[in-house]
């Protein structure tokens, strides 16, 4: 006998945010790779990669 699993869009919706940031993210070899060795610098790498990200979404 199988149990019905309740289905939440909302939830889903933000599951693939989620996952799609995190594909996009494993795209740039510099973060994946993990070059910068402290959590300062990769944090500040991971908010240069969002930032370069947002200028090609406007077109600039």
């Amino acid at each position: 006998m199988q149990t019905q699993i309740a289905f939440d869009k909302r939830s889903y919706r933000r599951r693939s945010i989620v996952e799609c940031l995190i594909g996009w993210l494993k795209e740039s070899r510099r973060i994946v790779t993990r070059f910068e060795k402290t959590a300062i610098n990769f944090g500040g790498m991971v908010k240069l990669a969002f930032i370069h990200r947002y200028f090609r979404i406007l077109g600039l």
